[in-house]
């Protein structure tokens, strides 16, 4: 924890003074959500480091990355008040090295690390909360025995110590689909494992924190399931604070693919405060103070039982329309409040609707894109659509296997916001737009 936050006692009480809020890899749609918050008229947003730099870049060149970040920050045009970020690894360590610079309120870099790391994540998980964490254990892809090494019975899912989107994640129901997803994981793991490795350098880990099971090697856990959700929240000298729920509803082969979030989340409220108490319990095991944060779980209803799929150090940035149309503001409000050392005050449910949804469209099978809309055909859509968000992810001519990003069993191609009076409204709003949204495919030959 840093004091330097508390340098400005008196933020935006008397004269009124510009803070000035870095935000890693910030693009123009972020920028737009981040125009939404509380005193956004006494903020100044400057981007840190490129978006190409930190999000799918060809390779993560973590030291570049911090070099270009402090030269950034030292020719400013004035010292950063906070440095915030909404994307995954690296952005989520990289804001404690470049808070530091600046003796800025933050998180510790162990503490990231560890929530990062999915085995030694786990390993403090089941510390605080044993009931609630599926059956996991380590895996070397690079043991010539691996194979033989598993003792969990199929099926399972194995996963790179590092990573997100789902991306190198595999489930496994045999011999056969082990063998290629070690061969996968062989083959792309270094791609997160080692920008890790140069963080782990900078950092002094616990002494419960096995620092041999590395980025290089993979947790394997027992397969869990049912109404799944992520819980946005922060937490603040040491008090955790719970603020939303989203509800995250999967399709595709095994449920493997995220089709859409949905807030306000429908779970049952004494399921949503059991969630709340969970997450109030895991916070600290982790070590993570003054931070946002999200939490993904599980409500497996026939058995009514809880469980923590994954532990994220940053907002989601996937639901900041979702607040906006809700709750009237993004929730980088809560990002920004906690990094200048203020309590936020956040939800306020000033929003246009009732119900906000994020559709993820996807296709599973490769193909090549020959039509994508124009600038001009998104506008008359979003305004025939009041409130319509569309982002368009792929290009004409696209291979979709040639996508960055993707998970290991579809491909995004295309991002709808939507707000409404209901859920059922919302999802009648997206099939009308989707009849009338000119992207098309064709087979690969």
């Amino acid at each position: 924890m840093h004091a330097g936050a508390d340098r400005h006692p008196g933020l935006f009480g008397g004269a009124r003074m510009t803070r000035h809020i870095r935000v890693i890899g910030l693009d123009d749609f972020h920028h737009r959500q981040l125009d939404t918050v509380r005193h956004a008229e006494q903020y100044a947003f400057h981007g840190l480091l490129p978006y190409d730099m930190v999000v799918h870049p060809d390779a993560y060149r973590i030291d570049e990355m911090i070099e270009e970040g402090v030269r950034e920050l030292e020719e400013g045009e004035a010292p950063p008040d906070a440095v915030i970020g909404h994307w995954d690894f690296p952005t989520t360590a990289l804001r404690v090295i470049f808070r530091d610079a600046y003796d800025l309120r933050g998180p510790t870099l162990e503490s990231i690390l560890i929530a990062e790391h999915k085995y030694w994540s786990r390993l403090r998980q089941a510390m605080a909360i044993p009931e609630n964490i599926p059956a996991f254990e380590s895996l070397d892809p690079f043991d010539p025995h691996a194979a033989n090494q598993v003792s969990m019975d199929y099926p399972f899912w194995i996963k790179p110590n590092i990573g997100f989107s789902s991306q190198m994640v595999y489930r496994v129901d045999g011999p056969d689909m082990l063998a290629k997803s070690l061969d996968g994981l062989r083959a792309g793991i270094a791609r997160f494992g080692e920008p890790f490795e140069r963080f782990m350098a900078r950092a002094s880990l616990p002494d419960d924190i096995p620092t041999d099971l590395d980025a290089y090697h993979c947790t394997i856990e027992k397969p869990i399931d049912g109404w799944q959700c992520t819980v946005e929240g922060y937490v603040r000298h040491g008090r955790v604070v719970v603020y939303g729920v989203v509800d995250s509803v999967r399709e595709g082969p095994m449920n493997s693919s995220f089709a859409r979030y949905e807030f306000p989340s429908q779970l049952p409220e004494s399921v949503q405060e059991r969630l709340a108490e969970l997450t109030r319990r895991v916070v600290p095991a982790m070590e993570l103070d003054d931070t946002p944060f999200n939490i993904e779980y599980f409500w497996d209803d026939e058995g009514d039982q809880i469980w923590l799929l994954e532990v994220n150090t940053r907002i989601s940035q996937s639901h900041s329309p979702l607040f906006i149309d809700v709750a009237g503001a993004s929730h980088h409000e809560v990002a920004i409040d906690i990094a200048l050392g203020r309590r936020p005050s956040f939800p306020r449910w000033e929003g246009p609707h009732e119900v906000a949804v994020k559709f993820m469209l996807r296709r599973h099978e490769d193909a090549v894109v020959t039509r994508v809309p124009t600038a001009d055909e998104i506008e008359a859509l979003e305004d025939d659509f009041p409130g319509a968000l569309i982002r368009i992810e792929v290009e004409e001519g696209d291979r979709l296997s040639d996508l960055p990003g993707q998970d290991a069993y579809s491909y995004e191609v295309a991002v709808i916001f939507l707000g409404g009076p209901s859920h059922d409204r919302v999802h009648s709003l997206y099939d009308e737009l989707l009849e009338r949204l000119p992207l098309s495919f064709r087979p690969v030959d």
